[in-house]
């Protein structure tokens, strides 16, 4: 057993590690915001990210095997602690720094290439906290003993818990990526400072001061997010670059036109008369005598003051402030029109709660590469749409590239959202432009855009007949026929086949196949799952279920309730608050508990897994009246609530149950319980949700903890059933 030399009062060392939570979690957030926005992220960026994170997080719990072993642990998890309050700021800096040396500037990254990023850049950081886990659950035993596994567990989640909060609902509003790990380390560097003052450790008392001056003199004198972004971006020129609770925004300017980019993505530039006009005029051209049209997003482009060349008002919705006060600053004419009412909501639930009618509804979003744009996609919601048109009366978006031909995955992706439209509406015509247009209505459509637009005296400069006869040719037609004619299933909102089309589509660009690495990674993931003990797999399969039923409750309130920052930021703080009670809850009384309690757990977490999607179901049906809305928020914040505090609830009893050296311990539960998460994360929103829906998702984590049970409750040699 190794030694620990003058060991902390207990209340320093539980801030350390609650800290330690509590930076992680800020920590993570702004890493996995920070590489979606350089690789341009879609759904399966966003899952790479956090699969890769739990991953290597798992790996260095692994690594923590040998942490009871260490002589002069508690300066260990001193020296650690430094490292990881300055190793996210690194990580960052060359992350920006180094992108574009590495890749072509300008060209998408493949999904190999973005494994291979993360697992490079978050390696470091994510290894060594894995590792402080298991550490600091030894330097707690050798004072408490064996409930310190249950006691870290709790710490931790505490200070994630913290972090949430403070991360959602003031960080992310003022302060940039740069500035919020400074915040994360300053509190780091204090649980440090504290903790060696305490434990009569001058050395990293010295050491922790001189990081603490030169964060202050960096985050005084330095304005390193500036400077990254600028050699990020070059050679064009940022005039503008702020941050958002939705995301990274930057206006880059190059000859006179202006880019907005959003997380990586380029929302729109200025002078794009192809996408101005097209995005308008297909869909006006068929009621060009209309007098109320919704628009949601795009506006600030210059499709809002384009549709004002007909008789119309518009009702123009945005759901980020941001781009809305950017566009004013930059593009003040495209929004300055008192025809223009500008509405800051989220598109989906300002369709589901208003009343007005519209003759044209166009909707201007990116293609459905995430599960908060699928919901612009879905039956459901094209039926909230055509309950807010006028009788006849028009909907328009667009979906996908066409170049010579349209085949393979983008076929499927075209028929299924051609047959999803045609679930809601008698007519449904799809233009190839070079983005396809999808039109729908009960009334009328036609190709005769032409005809319709020097009929109604429409100034245009692109769509002149010469150009829409090329449009309309009869092979790219008949090219669009055959593509309708594949088979394809219609999108839903629970199950969300198009986003999985257009990641499959997504990937074909980089010639993405099953080799030697995944086949080898496949077989580990096999070995590693027969050698797992009962209680191990009991909280591996526990795992699994936190991040498939987190993933699921949120896509759920998002289609509710729209996506509404706050409140989903209040899911995630909820669900690490029901994870901090549960294991609170089972630390207290584990002196009572045995397996035949961890078998129960399991069996309520599967029917609490094979419940969430009735529930959901029902919520969808209470109405959308302000008391509807508040109690069907209410009750899936509960809902997240219950199945966090189930899952906190296991990973105490299951250090109890399993318990042999602190260290060791630690080690097996925490890699059990992030490899569990991490395929969770990676696999459930990218794979599992599109493939089998949320009933499948949910289902398959209600069956993997009923195996769990079983296996804790089976004795061997015929014992039979603890139960």
């Amino acid at each position: 057993m190794a030694t620990v030399i003058s060991s902390p009062k207990t209340p320093v060392l539980s801030a350390a590690i609650a800290g330690l939570g509590f930076s992680a979690f800020i920590t993570q957030v702004t890493l996995m915001r920070e590489l979606v926005t350089v690789f341009a992220g879609n759904e399966l960026v966003y899952g790479i990210v956090l699969g890769v994170w739990l991953l290597l997080t798992g790996v260095g719990s692994r690594l923590g095997t040998t942490a009871g072993r260490v002589a002069r642990s508690l300066d260990v998890f001193l020296a650690a602690q430094l490292l990881v309050a300055v190793l996210p700021i690194a990580e960052v800096f060359v992350l920006r720094t180094m992108v574009n040396e590495v890749f072509v500037r300008g060209a998408a990254v493949g999904v190999t290439e973005t494994v291979l990023v993360c697992l490079v850049l978050l390696a470091p950081y994510c290894v060594v906290t894995g590792y402080l886990l298991t550490l600091a659950s030894h330097i707690v035993a050798v004072r408490n003993g064996p409930d310190a596994i249950g006691s870290v567990y709790f710490l931790d989640s505490v200070g994630g818990i913290a972090g949430g909060l403070l991360f959602s609902l003031v960080l992310v509003l003022w302060l940039d990526h740069f500035q919020i790990l400074y915040a994360a380390a300053a509190v780091t560097l204090a649980c440090v400072l504290l903790l060696a003052w305490q434990s009569r450790r001058p050395l990293f008392v010295a050491v922790g001061a001189i990081l603490v001056v030169l964060l202050v003199a960096a985050a005084a004198c330095l304005d390193l997010d500036a400077f990254t972004a600028r050699l990020y971006f070059r050679p064009q020129s940022i005039v503008s670059r702020q941050t958002s609770p939705y995301g990274s925004l930057v206006v880059t300017e190059s000859a006179g036109q202006y880019s907005f980019l959003e997380n990586g993505v380029v929302l729109f530039s200025t002078h794009n008369l192809e996408e101005v006009e097209e995005t308008v005029h297909y869909a006006m051209a068929q009621r060009p005598a209309a007098r109320r049209v919704l628009l949601i997003s795009g506006g600030v482009s210059g499709t809002a003051k384009e549709i004002l060349k007909y008789p119309a008002r518009v009702d123009y919705v945005e759901l980020d402030p941001l781009i809305l006060q950017t566009a004013r600053e930059f593009l003040p004419e495209s929004l300055a029109d008192p025809r223009i009412e500008v509405i800051n909501t989220d598109g989906r639930l300002f369709v589901r709660q208003t009343d007005r009618r519209y003759d044209v509804i166009l909707i201007d979003v990116p293609d459905p590469s995430t599960s908060q744009i699928n919901r612009f996609y879905t039956e459901e919601f094209f039926a909230e749409a055509k309950a807010r048109l006028a009788g006849g009366g028009v909907l328009a978006l667009a979906m996908g590239r066409y170049e010579n031909r349209i085949s393979g995955d983008l076929a499927r992706a075209v028929a299924a959202m051609h047959n999803t439209l045609a679930a809601r509406f008698a007519n449904v015509l799809v233009i190839p432009t070079a983005r396809l247009r999808f039109l729908a209505s009960d009334g009328p459509l036609t190709t005769e855009i032409a005809e319709r637009l020097k009929a109604a005296k429409i100034p245009v400069r692109l769509l002149d007949p010469y150009y829409l006869k090329t449009v309309f040719a009869p092979d790219r037609m008949a090219d669009v026929t055959r593509a309708l004619s594949a088979g394809a299933p219609i999108n839903r909102d629970f199950n969300p086949i198009l986003y999985f089309y257009h990641l499959r589509y997504w990937m074909r660009q980089f010639r993405v196949s099953f080799g030697l690495l995944e086949g080898m990674l496949i077989a580990g993931l096999l070995v590693f799952l027969v050698r797992l003990r009962s209680v191990s797999f009991a909280v591996f399969s526990s795992g699994f279920a936190a991040s498939a039923l987190e993933v699921v409750l949120l896509l759920g309130f998002q289609i509710l309730h729209g996506s509404v920052y706050y409140r989903l930021g209040l899911i995630v703080t909820m669900f690490m608050l029901g994870l901090g009670i549960g294991s609170l809850v089972m630390n207290r009384s584990l002196a009572g508990r045995g397996r035949r309690d961890l078998v129960l757990l399991e069996l309520a977490i599967a029917l609490a897994a094979a419940g969430v999607p009735a529930c959901l179901a029902g919520l969808g049906s209470v109405g959308s009246g302000p008391a509807a809305v508040i109690a069907s928020q209410a009750a899936i914040y509960f809902l997240t609530l219950v199945v966090a505090v189930l899952v906190g609830l296991v990973f105490p009893l299951a250090a109890k149950l399993d318990f042999q050296d602190a260290a060791v311990t630690a080690s097996r539960l925490y890699t059990a319980d992030y490899l569990g998460a991490a395929l969770g994360a990676l696999l459930v929103s990218t794979l599992l949700v599109p493939l089998i829906g949320v009933w499948g998702v949910c289902l398959l984590a209600a069956g993997l903890n009923l195996a769990g049970g079983a296996a804790i409750g089976w004795r061997p040699g015929g014992g039979g059933w603890t139960m």
